[in-house]
Order: C-alpha cells, then structure tokens, then sequence
C-alpha cells in the first residue's frame, strides 16, 4: 500500500507542472472579450474620432482632405504592424527595438496568450494605439501638407520614432528598465505625436493668411461629435491597458471620468475669467486635455489625485494654445503641441509625483522614492522629446526632396479637398 501510494504521489509531481504550465497557457474567456471590447473602443476614437475632431476645427475646403489622411495613415499603419511593427515594438531585443523573428506573426499561434488573453488580440490593441498615434500627428500640419508627403513622413516616423519608443516602455526596453510608469501611452502616443506635429508645423511652414484671416472651426457641433466619440473609445484606451478586467481596469476607468470630468471645469472655467465667455470648444479642449494627462497616471494614481491632474491639465491646456503656442510663433492647426504635448508632460510628471502611497496611488517600486520617480519620469520625457523630434525632422526632409511638403499657395488658397482629392465635403 505505502508503495503504490509512493507511487502515485511521484507520478502527481510528475505531472503536476505540466497541468499548471497548461491552465496558465488558457486564455480567460471575460478577460479576452474584454480586451477584445476595449480594442474596438480605441480602432473607434482613431478613425472616427479623430477625423471628426480635427475635420471640424478646419475649413471647410480642407475638411476631406484631413479625414482622408486619417483612414489612409490608419489603414498604413495597420499594415506596416503586421508585417514588421509588431515584433520590433514587442519581440525580444535590444534597449531600443526588438527582433525580426516575428515578421509577418510568423510565429504567433491562434492558442498562444498573452497574460490571459489571446496575443492576437494583444496585437491588434497595440496597433490601435500606433494607429492613433500617427492620427494625432497630421492634426498638426493640416490644410497645407502634400498628401504624397503626409504617408512618406508616416513610413519613415512609425519605423523609427514609434516603434523604438513603445519597445523602449512597453517592450522591455530601455525606460522600463530604467522604470518609468507609462500605464497607457503619455510619452509613447501622446508626447511622441505632439512634437513630431511640432517639427512638421515648423517644416510646412504656416498656412496662407496666418496671422492676418480669422481661420475659425467651420463646425462646432462636429468638433463635439468627435470630442464625444474620443472620451468614450478612451476608456478602451486606459482600461484596456490593464490587460485583464481587474481592479487596475476598474480604478483606471473611474480616474478617466474624474480627470476628465475636472480638466472640463478647470479649462471653461480659466476661459470664462480671461476671455468673458465660456465656449464649447474650450470644453471640448479641455475634455481631451484631461484624458491626455490621465493616460500615464491612470492604473497608479488615486481617484483624488487623478482629479488634481484633471484640474491642472485644464489651466496647462489652455495656457498651451494661448500663451506657448504664441511664445512658439508655429501655426499648430489643430493645437496638437499645445494640447497633447503639454498636458502629456503633465501627466508624466504628475504621474511621479501622485502614484505615492502616502497621496493615495498604489505606490511606487520597492526602494524608489517619489523624487527618484519623478527624475525618471523627467527622463523619459526628455528621451521621447529628443527621438521623435530628431526622426521627425530627418523624416521631414527626406519627404521634402522626394515629393515636397507643401501644396502650391494657389492649392491651399482653393482647398485641397477639390485639388488633391476631387471631392467637396458640402454641396454649394
């Protein structure tokens, strides 16, 4: 008896790590359809939104020609992930891109997971945040740009601004192990498309009558449609990152509302006492001011803080398309510096500073103090300011001697939703 109970308890330890290997190989059936649900939340705010919120900020003339840049840079990107983006952001590599080993998900099987979900899932996630990455950035230079140069830059920026840049924090890279938190993207989407938008306003030069015409958004409720569609597809965008429906989701999805909800008052409220009148892009701009700084700070900070980021990117928000983009003398379209940029270094900041314990976030790593995080968030700043800014320039320039960057005054002057597509986007 005592023999074959040896045995059989050797034959369970036998087999014992191959059956827990196996149900840890299992995807979750919730956590997959949720990722799956906040993946086509995020593809939502990239087309849709995007093209929306920016179309309306335009003219009139040029609004088709903005939203065909969107779905075309969108549909690009798409590609380019598949076929090489997605194993140089996440394979294993160096501090600064992965490998090759993963061309065309070669090597990816329908069983394989990732954490507790389908990687093929994790690779479309990923790729609506590269998508809406390159969408933030044409917002920049709009009404001006060849569209032969908008894709030229897009190959040349995604290969080698993008895709070092979320292998360097989400990849294994250099800045996670130096240990910045970057919970959604404010350095990777957000800083990374803010300055590329800033070196190409500067490249392109400004539009026609800067400074001397009045270039008002010819459609307000438009700009509010796709504010709307941008918050909502958002909670894919910070939830999702959580990989699993958790606690993390759940405390990011409530800091997305509160800093949102706070950004909102702040910014209407800064206008109201500057200008006279609270406006409804004020509160548009403000509602993508405080989704913007919550992106990095979501999954670590605290309901209370993620309200002081909220209130703070209202004012920095609005002191960025008045004041800094003044300062900058640069014809940023659609405010993407002074938006996106501004608001995403305070968030990253911010993010150092209220993930403490002590100020109800969920703490920092073992043996990092709260000046220590903050430095490193400070350099991971710096790093995404000084590749994307010097790719985006070098990109910039290789599309200006291949095909020119900017459309002839008499194009821009007609618009170039007639010259460059041959369509109107309303019947006169």
């Amino acid at each position: 008896m005592k023999k074959l109970l040896s045995t059989l308890a050797i034959g369970l330890l036998a087999i014992l790590p191959g059956a827990v290997m196996a149900a840890e190989e299992v995807a979750d059936k919730a956590d997959n359809a949720f990722m799956m649900i906040c993946t086509a939340l995020v593809l939502f705010m990239s087309i849709p939104g995007i093209a929306l919120f920016y179309g309306g900020l335009l003219r009139s003339k040029n609004v088709l020609s903005l939203m065909t840049q969107v779905i075309t840079t969108f549909s690009l990107v798409c590609v380019l992930w598949v076929i090489y983006g997605y194993t140089l952001a996440f394979g294993e590599g160096n501090a600064f891109f992965g490998s090759f080993d993963g061309l065309m998900l070669k090597n990816i099987q329908l069983t394989d997971v990732t954490g507790t979900f389908y990687k093929l899932i994790h690779v479309v996630f990923q790729a609506s945040f590269a998508c809406i990455t390159v969408g933030l950035i044409v917002g920049g230079f709009a009404e001006r740009a060849r569209f032969s140069a908008v894709i030229l830059f897009i190959v040349i920026w995604f290969t080698f601004a993008y895709l070092p840049m979320a292998h360097m924090v989400w990849g294994g890279g250099y800045l996670f192990t130096l240990g910045a938190i970057d919970f959604a993207g404010g350095t990777v989407v957000h800083i990374n498309a803010a300055v590329a938008a800033l070196v190409g306003a500067y490249m392109v030069g400004k539009r026609s009558g800067f400074g001397r015409e009045a270039f008002k958004p010819h459609n307000l409720p438009m700009v509010f449609i796709g504010t709307a569609i941008l918050y909502i597809g958002w909670f894919g965008f910070n939830a999702g990152s959580a990989s699993s429906a958790n606690e993390i989701a759940a405390l990011a999805f409530v800091n997305t509302v509160v800093a949102t909800a706070g950004a909102v008052l702040s910014w209407v409220f800064a206008e109201w006492m500057v200008r006279g009148k609270p406006s409804l892009l004020g509160a548009c701009s403000g509602c993508i001011a405080g989704l913007v700084a919550i992106t990095p700070a979501a999954g670590s900070v605290g309901i209370g803080g993620a309200l002081i980021l909220g209130l703070v990117a209202g004012i920095a928000g609005l002191w960025g398309v008045v004041v800094l983009k003044s300062w900058l003398k640069v014809d940023d379209t659609c405010d993407v510096f002074g938006v996106h940029g501004v608001c995403g270094i305070v968030g990253c900041l911010g993010t150092g500073i209220l993930t403490s314990a002590a100020l109800g976030g969920t703490g920092y790593a073992e043996g990092i103090t709260m000046l220590k995080q903050v430095g490193i968030q400070a350099a991971s700043i710096g790093v995404c300011i000084l590749w994307s800014g010097i790719v985006a320039y070098v990109a910039f320039k290789i599309a200006d001697v291949c095909v020119g960057l900017r459309v002839s005054e008499e194009i821009e002057r007609e618009g170039l939703d007639v010259n460059s597509h041959g369509e109107r986007a309303y019947n006169q």
